[in-house]
């Protein structure tokens, strides 16, 4: 947990200076808390913590489920629109070693970049300079501390309950952030700070103190059957996998050989969209529109996806068995999706 964390919008560079359409409904609703504004993660995230507290604090007769949805660090949404600088300071973080935008990028993601409606955020950095660039990532962990100190405070309580023994604890998020990756902010892309999202599990059976799987191919579809099988109880059909044969057993043969990702990212126009199929060793991405619709990374030596491999001669064989995976997902899931033609 941190020393230090902000306590309130003001702490946090550029909140104080946001200016929103007070007719957006978004503005308009009431949290629950006599807070009609929007609600930023540094007002919100304390109270929700505090009403699990007082839930963890009860008297409890028989297994209980407790979700705590966080809101930070996704108001770096909000502060890309108004950012502050904070020029002479020498601990802002440095640039990614893949900052540069590739200049062969799919016109999709070009594309992306220009639009004014749902995912405009990243319009908000033309003409950034390399400090507003460090200086938006100091924001984002900025606002990842504040929540960690949430989580903190909230893992505290469930030990100071004495429910920590007999307690699955699951942490996890529904996306990534750009982080000045590519020159690229918030989500709506299919590149790996993106898609990539953290997921711990701590708790009774969760064998190996510590210990990290970077290998097991997993996604958000497993959750609730892994829940579920934990518990010892049926859950719905379910769409992923239970993950506790990884849990509780290192080294397991795990049957999964790749993932697909579904990117939608433009609520005008629904068919303007993108799925992204990821092996244990490469990273492939096709678009619906656009010239150069398709990408292919080794994401072992080029983890930072700067050398798009899918024009290249000798990754032909690579691109097609990762182009029969993402058909073979269409078809076993009825996805509409439907790739642009390619050369």
């Amino acid at each position: 947990m941190p020393k230090s964390f902000p306590t309130g919008p003001e702490e946090i560079a550029g909140f104080e200076n946001l200016s929103l359409n007070p007719e957006h409904p978004f503005l308009k609703r009431d949290i629950g808390y006599g807070w009609p504004g929007y609600a930023l993660g540094a007002n919100t995230d304390g109270p929700f913590v505090d009403e699990a507290i007082r839930f963890l604090e009860r008297p409890h007769h028989q297994p209980f489920l407790l979700s705590v949805s966080l809101h930070n660090p996704h108001d770096i949404c909000w502060w890309v629109r108004k950012p502050r600088p904070l020029t002479g300071r020498p601990d802002l973080p440095p640039l990614p070693d893949n900052f540069d935008r590739d200049p062969h990028e799919p016109e999709f993601l070009t594309w992306c970049r220009k639009r004014d409606h749902y995912g405009e955020e990243i319009n908000y950095t033309v003409g950034w300079s390399d400090t507003d660039w460090r200086t938006y990532l100091h924001a984002y962990y900025r606002m990842t501390e504040h929540v960690d100190a949430e989580i903190g405070r909230l893992l505290a309580a469930l030990r100071r309950c004495g429910l920590e023994e007999n307690t699955v604890v699951v942490f996890t998020s529904d996306h990534g952030e750009g982080m000045a990756a590519h020159q690229w902010v918030a989500k709506l892309s299919l590149y790996q700070e993106v898609v990539r999202v953290p997921l711990l599990v701590a708790g009774p059976g969760v064998a190996g103190n510590g210990r990290v799987d970077d290998q097991s191919l997993v996604n958000g579809l497993d959750i609730a059957p892994t829940l579920c099988d934990l518990a010892g109880i049926a859950g719905p059909e379910p769409n992923g996998l239970s993950l506790r044969p990884l849990i509780q057993q290192p080294g397991v043969h795990w049957k999964r050989d790749h993932v697909v990702c579904e990117l939608s990212p433009d609520d005008r126009r629904p068919e303007l969209d993108g799925r992204l199929v990821v092996s244990h060793r490469y990273a492939y991405a096709s678009y619906a529109v656009g010239h150069c619709p398709e990408t292919l990374f080794d994401l072992q030596n080029d983890p930072g996806e700067k050398f798009n491999l899918a024009s290249r001669p000798e990754a032909q064989i690579i691109l097609n068995e990762h182009r029969i995976m993402l058909q073979k997902w269409i078809h076993e899931t009825n996805d509409p999706f439907s790739p642009a033609p390619t050369p």
